[in-house]
């Protein structure tokens, strides 16, 4: 369909913008500052923000028409990157507009997936979703190469200049690659403030939400250890040289995609549904795997086994639509998009910290045993009821 290929190449270059946007800043505050933690900082505070932007601004996910939205969101997006491309620009001005890129990315996430079952009926919407979580890894992946070879070319200041031109093509691509539809929800007295946060307990007030809810947030939240600790895991194995660090960081999305291609080709609708506990239990009986502490290429191997687990949330993006009233579902995605990025933002920082004590090998074993005893205890709860065919 011409409005969901408008969306996918929006999603790709804006993705690919971010990822630049990302490592440049990075940079940028480390050639200024000189001190690890703040260019660190950098990547944390794109996390940090998902709860703000999920509790203060997500009414206007359907308070307004979606392609207003998103096109907001992304015009805000290019006029912040334009301002930290300012040479110059302080470090504390730079970290704080980071905060407001992360506050309108999960409002940008939330309404763009409350609008794709108006663009893609049916099932459909669970392989659209799937397609753009495929998009954004693999982006992601490309994305960090892009950016490390873009640098040696240009400054930082340069280079923040390319998501600049992304989030303004991505702007120009939603405005006239999708159709105005209404808004979901009628504009109310209530400020947008107030009324994202009624939202949020509504959200929470849905019948049969919250185990999908924490079905969509604790798992990955555990299967991002291997990820978290690839560094230390193989300098600890004997192997720490960056193309194997690289290896291991790339072989879990690679399984994600792989995972996706897979089960958006030969399990029905209904059967992903169906099979969304087992399925989530392959991203962590891998992990298992690390009780023998395997050298880095065995290491990466169980890590794409790991990865193509994350599939599971195409049959869980399906129940949560189901169940979702049309009225509350923009707030409803926000609320879940920024669960599930603050809670792999927590699992990062976790299993950092308690790789500060224990070896890394241990640290993703545990977190393989601590997500399988997630899932048997959130498992439960989840209705089995089968979605039409």
């Amino acid at each position: 369909m011409p409005e969901f290929r408008a969306i996918f190449l929006a999603q790709l270059i804006a993705t690919l913008g971010n990822v630049i946007a990302q490592i440049t800043l990075s940079v940028l505050v480390y050639q200024r500052s000189g001190s690890p933690l703040l260019s660190a900082l950098t990547f944390a505070l794109g996390f940090a923000p998902y709860l703000l932007g999920a509790s203060l601004v997500s009414a206007v996910a359907d308070r307004y028409p979606s392609r207003r939205v998103l096109v907001a969101c992304e015009v805000v997006s290019c006029a912040v990157v334009a301002v930290m491309a300012v040479p110059g620009m302080p470090i504390p001005v730079l970290l704080g507009l980071l905060l407001v890129l992360g506050t309108v990315a999960p409002v940008f996430q939330g309404t763009r997936a409350a609008s794709l079952p108006e663009v893609l009926s049916g099932a459909g919407y669970a392989l659209g979703r799937s397609l753009l979580r495929m998009v954004s890894q693999t982006t992601q992946i490309a994305g960090f190469g892009v950016g490390g070879v873009v640098l040696i070319f240009l400054s930082p200041s340069q280079a923040l200049l390319i998501p600049v031109a992304g989030f303004a093509a991505s702007a120009l691509l939603l405005r006239f690659g999708t159709r105005p539809r209404p808004a979901r929800q009628a504009v109310a007295s209530a400020s947008i403030a107030r009324a994202s946060l009624s939202g949020v307990r509504e959200v929470f007030a849905v019948k049969g939400l919250r185990p999908l809810l924490f079905m969509t947030w604790l798992p990955p939240m555990f299967a991002v250890a291997p990820e978290a600790l690839a560094a230390p895991y193989a300098a600890q194995s004997g192997g720490g040289s960056t193309a194997l660090v690289g290896l291991l960081l790339c072989a879990a999305p690679l399984g994600s995609v792989v995972g996706e291609v897979l089960s958006g080709t030969l399990l029905r609708p209904a059967q992903r549904v169906r099979w969304v506990v087992p399925v989530a239990a392959v991203m962590f009986v891998p992990l298992l795997g690390f009780a023998l502490q395997p050298r880095p290429l065995v290491a990466a191997g169980l890590m794409f086994l790991c990865g193509l687990g994350f599939t599971y949330a195409m049959g869980l993006d399906q129940r949560t639509l189901d169940v979702v009233p049309e009225t509350l579902r923009g707030r409803a995605l926000t609320v879940t998009t920024a669960g599930l990025m603050v809670g792999q933002g927590v699992g990062f920082a976790a299993a950092g910290a308690a790789a500060e004590f224990l070896p890394a090998h241990v640290v993703v074993l545990s977190a393989g045993v601590a997500g399988l005893a997630t899932l048997v205890l959130c498992g439960p709860a989840i209705s089995t009821k089968r979605s039409a065919e």
